[in-house]
C-alpha cells in the first residue's frame, strides 16, 4: 500500500466499509492534546531560563522553539514509521538493535561523543544532537518484541529462553553506564523484562532475574559514592547538610508542589522555575505542573498517562486475539515503556523515589526523547490500523 494511500485511509474513515475509523481517534486526540501541552508548560517553564548566567542570550522563546521544532520533526518520523509494516519491522528489528548498539559504543569515542555535566551521551549532528540512550529505546522494544516472537517456544527454559537476553541487556547496560545513563538503563531493562514476561516467561525465572536485576542496581548505587549520596538524601531531604546541596533540587520540587495545593497558582505564575528549580523545563517539568496547576492538574496528567498506557495494552491484547504476536509485544512494550518512565519522572518529583534525570514522554523539553516517543506512539497506531483492517476482513 502506498504512501499516500495510507494516509487517505487513516485521516478519511468513509474510504473504509464500516463506519469504524482507520485509527484509534480517541487516543490520536489525547496524544495530540498532550503533545501541546506538554509544548505550553516547557514555554511556561523555560521563559526565564534566558534571564540567567547559564543561558544568557538565549531568549525567552529559545527552549520552546527548539521544543516545536522537534516535536515536528518526531511529526515526520511517525509519519514515516506508521506507513510501514509491522512484518517489515519484525525483520529489521535484530539489525536495527546492532546499529543502536554501534551507536552507543561511538558516543563513547573521544571527539565523536559530546560531553556535558560530566556526562557522554550526544553525537553532534550539526544544529541537533543525537542521544543514542533514548533511540534505543525504540530499538530494544523492537528488539525484545521479535526475540519474544522466535523463542517463544523457548521461554519456558533457562538456557535457551532467559540467558540471551539477560545477555542482550547486560550489554546495553554497560555502554549506558559509561556514559553513565542508568536513567535509561532502568526504562530499557523494564521493557526488556516486561515483554518476555508477557511473552510467556517461566515465573521462577522472572523473578530471578528481577532479583538479579534489583541486586545489580543497588550495587551500582552503592558503590558509587555519587549515587549512594543521591539515595540518602531522597531519604532526608530536609536535613541542613542536604538542603542547599544534594538535595536542592529535590527540596525546590517538593515546595513547588506545595505552593501548587489543590488548584495551582495559575499558568505562567510559578515561582520556582524562576532560576530556584534547576532542570525546570526537562527533568522537573511535572514540578512546575504541580505548582500552576496544582492537585488537580497533576492527577488529571496521571489520568491521561494512564489512558494512554491502558490503550496501548487493549491494542495489544487485539493483536493477540488476531495471532498478532509481534505487533502486540511492540504495544504492550510501549505502555511498559510509557508507565515506567512516568511514574519514575513524577516519583522523583514528587520525592517517592531518588533523584534520577529521565524525561516525562511527551511532555517534557528534549531533541531526542520527544522525537522517539513520537515514533513509539505510531508503533502503536500502526499496530492499531492493522488490528482494525483485519477486523474488516482485509489482509495486513
Amino acid at each position: 500500500m502506498s504512501f499516500l494511500s495510507v494516509l487517505s485511509t487513516l485521516s478519511n474513515p468513509r474510504t473504509v466499509r464500516t463506519a469504524q475509523p482507520g485509527i484509534d481517534t480517541l487516543l490520536l486526540s489525547v496524544t495530540v492534546c498532550l503533545s501541546m501541552f506538554g509544548l505550553l508548560m516547557v514555554y511556561s517553564a523555560s521563559i526565564a531560563l534566558g534571564d540567567g548566567p547559564q543561558y544568557q542570550g538565549y531568549g525567552r522563546y529559545y527552549f520552546v522553539i527548539r521544543h516545536a521544532i522537534f516535536m515536528g520533526l518526531g511529526l515526520l518520523f511517525a509519519i514515516a514509521v506508521v506507513v510501514v509494516p509491522m512484518k517489515r519491522w519484525q525483520e529489521w528489528a535484530l539489525p536495527l538493535f546492532f546499529v543502536g548498539l554501534i551507536l552507543l559504543a561511538l558516543v563513547l569515542v573521544p571527539g565523536i561523543g559530546r560531553e556535558a555535566n560530566g556526562a557522554r551521551r550526544w553525537i553532534p549532528l550539526g544544529i541537533i544532537n543525537l542521544q543514542p540512550s533514548e533511540l534505543m529505546k525504540v530499538l530494544m522494544l523492537l528488539y525484545a518484541a521479535d526475540y519474544t516472537v522466535r523463542k517463544q517456544a523457548h521461554l519456558s527454559g533457562f538456557v535457551r529462553g532467559l540467558i540471551p537476553m539477560i545477555v542482550s541487556v547486560l550489554v546495553v547496560g554497560a555502554l549506558l553506564l559509561l556514559e553513565p545513563d542508568l536513567g535509561a538503563f532502568i526504562v530499557i531493562g523494564a521493557i526488556a523484562m516486561g515483554l518476555i514476561f508477557i511473552g510467556g516467561l517461566n515465573i521462577k525465572h522472572f523473578a530471578l532475574m528481577t532479583v538479579g536485576l534489583l541486586g545489580s542496581f543497588f550495587a551500582l548505587i552503592w558503590y558509587f559514592p555519587w549515587r549512594r549520596q543521591r539515595l540518602f538524601v531522597y531519604l532526608d531531604p530536609w536535613n541542613p547538610d542536604n538542603v542547599y546541596g544534594s538535595a536542592y533540587q529535590l527540596s525546590h520540587s517538593l515546595i513547588a508542589f506545595g505552593r501548587g495545593e489543590w488548584f495551582g497558582v495559575g499558568l505562567g505564575a510559578s515561582v520556582e522555575k524562576l532560576h530556584y528549580l534547576p532542570e525546570a523545563h526537562t527533568d522537573f517539568i511535572a514540578a512546575v505542573i504541580g505548582e500552576e496547576l496544582g492537585f488537580v492538574g497533576i492527577t488529571v496528567l496521571v489520568a491521561v498517562f494512564g489512558f494512554i498506557v491502558w490503550r496501548c495494552f487493549e491494542i495489544g491484547r487485539q493483536a493477540i486475539a488476531m495471532d498478532r504476536v509481534f505487533g502486540a509485544m511492540v504495544a504492550y512494550g510501549v505502555g511498559v515503556w510509557f508507565g515506567v518512565q512516568t511514574f519514575i519522572n513524577i516519583g522523583v518529583c514528587l520525592g517517592l523515589l531518588p533523584t534520577k534525570g529521565l524525561t516525562l514522554p511527551m511532555v517534557s523539553y528534549g531533541g531526542s526523547a520527544i522525537v522517539t516517543t513520537f515514533v513509539a506512539i505510531a508503533l502503536v497506531f500502526r499496530v492499531d490500523y492493522e488490528n482494525r483492517r483485519l477486523m474488516r476482513g482485509k489482509s495486513k
